[in-house]
């Protein structure tokens, strides 16, 4: 499990969760990560900075970095993508505005 990982989500808003967390804790039974709702459900809340779209396996998703949260890894399901090299700007800028406010 690596950050920038992207798992599948039992959840109809948010199939799919992003790691965020540093690797250096991957021991932890928990990770930091961010829901990624399909674009057509969450189009309204798409925000360039905040809320970028993000796209994985053809599918165009929502980066929900205002839904960031812990999870336990158990309730992951199967690994998808990790989207460090094509997103690891975009995500990172989007924490740095939740977190930082710029």
């Amino acid at each position: 499990m690596a950050r920038f990982d992207v798992f599948r989500f039992a959840s109809k808003s948010a199939p799919l969760v992003v790691d965020v967390q540093a690797d250096l804790l991957g021991v932890l039974s928990t990770r930091v990560v961010i829901p990624l709702s399909p674009l057509e459900r969450a189009e309204k809340e798409a925000l360039p900075r905040l809320k970028p779209i993000i796209e994985i396996g053809g599918e165009r998703y929502v980066l929900m970095t205002t839904d960031i949260a812990a999870l336990p890894v158990r309730r992951f399901g199967a690994f998808v993508a990790n989207v460090e090299a094509d997103y690891r700007k975009e995500i990172t800028d989007a924490l740095d505005f939740l977190l930082l406010g710029f």
